[in-house]
């Protein structure tokens, strides 16, 4: 039987091993909706499931609004991604994942950056630390 932190863990190992291929093939440079499109292609052919700009409503006292919040890529409805292609990953990027995993309940997300020699360095996991949820964290390969 997989646990959750397992799952959640060969989720990731596939977005990132996907990411790695579209980064090879196509190599930095690039908009950020053509590295969307073809991660959201490759992950598809991974057999995953995939949304692309999946609305996120903010829940304000108890009233769902519609503030324009979109997730880049939404994977087996459990894991966000949020691309970029950037020159370099900010504070606010690794804050703006945080907010997304608190709003939508999710446990773990990537922010891949594919505008760097060696996607590693552009590759950032956050961890929804509610405290009755499991820390999948660790180093990514």
């Amino acid at each position: 039987m997989v646990t959750e932190v397992e799952e959640l863990n060969q989720i990731t190992d596939k977005i990132i091993g996907a990411a790695i291929k579209v980064h090879r093939a196509l190599g930095p440079g690039l908009l950020e909706s053509a590295y969307e499109a073809c991660l959201a292609f490759e992950l598809a052919e991974a057999g995953l499931s995939v949304e692309q700009q999946k609305p996120l409503p903010l829940v304000y006292r108890d009233v769902k609004l519609d503030c324009g919040y979109r997730l880049d890529l939404f994977v087996n409805g459990k894991v966000i991604v949020e691309v970029k292609a950037i020159e370099k990953l900010a504070p606010i990027h690794k804050a703006q994942l945080l907010s997304y995993l608190k709003l939508s309940g999710c446990k773990v997300g990537l922010l891949i950056n594919f505008n760097v020699l060696v996607l590693k360095d552009g590759i950032h996991r956050g961890v929804n630390n509610f405290p009755d949820s499991p820390r999948p964290q660790r180093p990514l390969r």
